[in-house]
Formats: C-alpha cells, sequence, structure tokens
C-alpha cells in the first residue's frame, strides 16, 4: 500500500514537472518582447481610459504609438496637442497633425416645438426606451432627455437642460473623447470641427419622415426642402433620406444657409450678431 502511494506522488510530481517544463519552452517561444518607450508614453498620457484615440484605453494607445513609424493620424483627444508633443519627444519624431473636434446634440426639438403626446413612467434610461418605443412625443427621432450621455462623460461635459430636456454640450470640457456619441442610442451626438474661434454651422435634426410628417411632429425640423442647399456656393450641403446635412470638411462658415431654413433647423454657434437686414430674411 506505501509502495503505491509513493509511486503515485513521484507520477503526480513527474507529471507536474514536465508539463512546467513544457510551458516555459511554450511561453519563452511565443512570449511578446514588449517596447520600452510603450511604458514611458503612457505615463505622459492622461490615464482616461476613455477610448477617444480609437484604442482600448491608454495602453493600448501608448503601445499602437512605440510601434508606429509616424504619429500621423494617432492623437488623444483628452490631452491633445501638449500630450501628443510629449509622446513624439519620448520617440524623437514630430506629432502629427489633428483637427480639433467637439460635441454636439443634433436636435432641437424643445418642449415648445415638441410637445409630448404621453408620459412614460418607467426607468429613465434612453437605451432602455429606445427598445421599447419611440418616445413621449410625435417625433421618434429626437432626444429623450433621460442622460446617458450626461453618466458617459467623465468630463463633465454634457448635461440635460431643465427647461428644453435636451442635452447640450459645455465645448469648453469637452475632450471629443465619442464617449457620449456612443451611448446615445438615436445617433443624435456627433463629434465635429470646432472651427476657426469655435465656431461652426450643423443642421440640429436627425428626422428622416417626409417634410409634413416631421414639421407635424416638431415645428423644429428639418423638412428637406433643399433650401439651404441651393444657398450653400461650396457644395457643403447634401439633403439624402428628407434630410440636410453639413459636411463640416467643405463648410467655409458663410452662414448664407441658415438664413434660409424656414424651421430654423441649421444652428450657428459662437458667431457674431447678425444685422438687422439678415434677420429679416426669416420673416
Amino acid at each position: 500500500m506505501t509502495s503505491i502511494i509513493i509511486y503515485s506522488v513521484l507520477s503526480l510530481g513527474a507529471i507536474g514537472t514536465l508539463e512546467a517544463v513544457i510551458l516555459y519552452f511554450v511561453s519563452q517561444k511565443f512570449k511578446v518582447e514588449e517596447n520600452p518607450q510603450t511604458g514611458r508614453i503612457q505615463e505622459v498620457l492622461p490615464g482616461a481610459n476613455c477610448g477617444g484615440c480609437g484604442y482600448p484605453g491608454c495602453g493600448g494607445f501608448a503601445e499602437a504609438c512605440a510601434r508606429a513609424d509616424s504619429l500621423e493620424g494617432l492623437n488623444c483627444p483628452v490631452g491633445g496637442r501638449e500630450t501628443m508633443n510629449r509622446v513624439a519627444a519620448i520617440l524623437g519624431t514630430e506629432a502629427g497633425t489633428s483637427v480639433a473636434k467637439t460635441a454636439v446634440v443634433r436636435c432641437n426639438g424643445t418642449c415648445e416645438a415638441r410637445p409630448r403626446l404621453n408620459v412614460y413612467d418607467g426607468t429613465k434610461n434612453c437605451a432602455i426606451v429606445a427598445a421599447l418605443y419611440g418616445g413621449e412625443t410625435g417625433c421618434s427621432y429626437g432626444c429623450f432627455g433621460y442622460g446617458d450621455c450626461v453618466r458617459s462623460c467623465q468630463f463633465g461635459a454634457i448635461r440635460i437642460n431643465p427647461l428644453t430636456q435636451i442635452a447640450e454640450v459645455d465645448e469648453e470640457k469637452c475632450t471629443s473623447c465619442g464617449a457620449c456619441v456612443k451611448a446615445c442610442p438615436k445617433r443624435l451626438i456627433e463629434l465635429r470641427r470646432k472651427g476657426p474661434k469655435s465656431r461652426r454651422i450643423y443642421v440640429s435634426c436627425v428626422n428622416r419622415d417626409r417634410g409634413g410628417i416631421a414639421r407635424k411632429a416638431c415645428a423644429s425640423a428639418c423638412t428637406g426642402c433643399t433650401a439651404c442647399q441651393k444657398k450653400c456656393e461650396f457644395d457643403a450641403i447634401t439633403v439624402s433620406n428628407n434630410l440636410a446635412y453639413i459636411d463640416d470638411t467643405k463648410c467655409r462658415l458663410c452662414r448664407k444657409c441658415a438664413p434660409a431654413c424656414p424651421t430654423r433647423a441649421i444652428h450657428e454657434l459662437n458667431f457674431p450678431p447678425r444685422k438687422e437686414k439678415e434677420e429679416t430674411i426669416h420673416t
């Protein structure tokens, strides 16, 4: 009996030793040598792990920078230009060019423009409500106002306006990480070029219903009338599926499109006030 026990112990010990040797050689064969610069790069990153760079956290971004031949196309939206200059200094190269962006909420359906037709009395979560029905108003494309985007933002850059019940972005705090874009089930939030002096123009609507139906659901909806498109001299505006869209890479901020919109669905941010003559174009 004793010999059987001893034999069993020796056999298990031999098997364990053999497996350990095999695992060691396999690990040596397939191990990945970490670039020593990866750790140094990660130290200068903000550590937000927001994924706005397109990689799984700051570690993934640091590794991508260390492997890359050039930093062109690589950008940390949270750290911005200053952080990328530090990364470039570690690698002995130059930071790539990047365009400053900020989030915009493409909904102008205030309580006055988009009256409620029913009252939702469930969990205040946009994703849950979107899976159940179109919302409390006649526009199934509009902002629910339940704050999924607010909860997703690590930087306190977005809030729900208590008067309009629509999400609003604080561009001074926005890092263009894109977390709110992913959080919105209606796809209302978009990252757009910040523009010179933070000036930008965009269509604040995503309603794709036909003009009459869209206007009935929301007085501020884009009706796809093409009036703005006809005014644009730079081919920056396209109208598809009853909805106008302004390409911020083509837009020259001439502002001719906004007065032409009969529903004021086109928003102009951070521009000086229009002259009285320009304002009368709407009337």
